[in-house]
C-alpha cells in the first residue's frame, strides 16, 4: 500500500536535502517524495518532507515564517560563507563592540534586501548556483526582498581571533542565515562568515516534532495540511461536484483552503474567485488516491 502524508526529519549534519530524500525513497519503496525547502550539507534541523499525494502541498509549507539557530563568526571570510568554505580573509575584530555587533545586525531586521550567497541552491538558467561556482564560474545572484522578523543575541563570546555570536532568527522564507553572517562582517570591516547553523521551525513544524530519518513516521496528509491551512468539511454532494472541477459556494477564507471529505480526509484545495459576477470556491487541486 502506498504512502502518504509528511514526514518531519532533524536532518543531521553532512547530509544534503537531496541525501535524505533519497534514503527515504528506499525506506518508503517509493520516488514520489520531496521535501519544502532545502538545507545545506552543513546545517541542521527541521526537514519537511511530502510523501505521495502530499508532494504537491509543500509549496504551502514552504512559504511559512522559519526560525534558525546559528553562529556568527566576525574575524574571517570564506568563499561559501560558512565554516566549509575556503577562507578569503582574515581581520583582527577585537576593536568591535557590542554596540556595534547589535546596531549592525538591527539593521537587518525588517525587510531588506539580501543579496543570496553564490553556492544558494537558487538556479541560474537551470542550473543551480553552487554548481556553477563548482564548475568555476563566477556567479553574482542579484539581491531579492526577505523579512527578517526578529534576531536575538544569545551571547558574544570573544577569543584570541575571532569573536562568536549565537543568535537565534526569524525569517520569511527566501532568507539566507549565511548571508546575514557575510553582510555583518563586511559591515563591520573584518568579515564573517556562520560556523554553525540550525533550523528549529518550519513553521507550524517545530524540531520538537522531528526524528530522524530512519525512525520518524509520517503524519496523514488531512492531518499535516490541517496545521497549515484552514480548513472545510465538505459534504457527499460537495464531494460529487468537486469531482468534476464545479465549484462550491464560497469558503469563509480566503486563500487556499483545505477541504476535507465527510471521513475527514484530504480531498481538495479551494480557492475563492468571482466568476461572472459571483463569488464561488473553486478547486485548484483535487486528491486523488495514489
Amino acid at each position: 500500500m502506498s504512502v502518504n502524508g509528511f514526514l518531519l526529519v532533524d536532518k543531521s549534519g553532512g547530509m544534503t536535502s537531496h541525501d535524505v530524500v533519497a534514503k527515504l525513497r528506499k525506506r518508503f519503496a517509493t520516488k514520489k517524495i520531496g521535501h519544502a525547502g532545502t538545507l545545506d550539507p552543513m546545517a541542521t534541523g527541521v526537514l519537511v518532507i511530502g510523501i505521495g499525494s502530499a508532494t504537491r502541498l509543500l509549496q504551502y509549507v514552504t512559504d511559512g515564517l522559519k526560525e534558525y539557530e546559528a553562529i556568527i563568526r566576525l574575524g574571517s571570510a570564506t568563499h561559501t560563507d560558512d565554516r566549509e568554505g575556503d577562507v578569503i580573509s582574515t581581520v583582527d575584530p577585537s576593536h568591535i563592540t557590542d554596540e556595534e555587533i547589535n546596531s549592525g545586525l538591527a539593521l537587518q531586521i525588517g525587510k531588506i534586501q539580501q543579496r543570496p550567497s553564490s553556492v544558494s541552491a537558487i538556479k541560474i538558467d537551470g542550473k543551480r548556483a553552487h554548481e556553477r561556482v563548482r564548475d568555476g564560474e563566477v556567479v553574482d545572484i542579484p539581491a531579492r526582498e526577505v523579512e527578517v522578523f526578529e534576531i536575538e543575541i544569545k551571547s558574544i563570546v570573544r577569543t584570541a581571533r575571532f569573536i562568536d555570536i549565537d543568535v537565534r532568527v526569524k525569517c520569511s522564507a527566501g532568507t539566507y542565515i549565511r548571508a546575514i553572517a557575510r553582510d555583518l562582517g563586511e559591515q563591520l570591516g573584518v568579515g564573517g562568515h556562520l560556523t554553525s547553523l540550525r533550523r528549529t521551525l518550519v513553521s507550524p513544524f517545530s524540531i520538537s516534532d522531528c526524528g530522524d530519518w530512519e525512525s520518524a513516521e509520517p503524519i496523514g496528509v488531512a492531518a499535516g495540511i490541517s496545521q497549515i491551512l484552514p480548513t472545510r468539511t465538505l459534504d457527499f454532494e460537495e464531494m460529487t461536484e468537486i469531482s468534476f472541477g464545479r465549484y462550491l459556494a464560497p469558503s469563509a477564507e480566503f486563500g487556499a483552503v483545505a477541504a476535507l471529505s465527510p471521513a475527514g480526509e484530504f480531498a481538495a484545495l479551494l480557492e475563492n474567485k468571482v466568476v461572472a459576477e459571483k463569488s464561488v470556491a473553486a478547486p485548484i487541486l483535487v486528491a486523488v488516491k495514489e
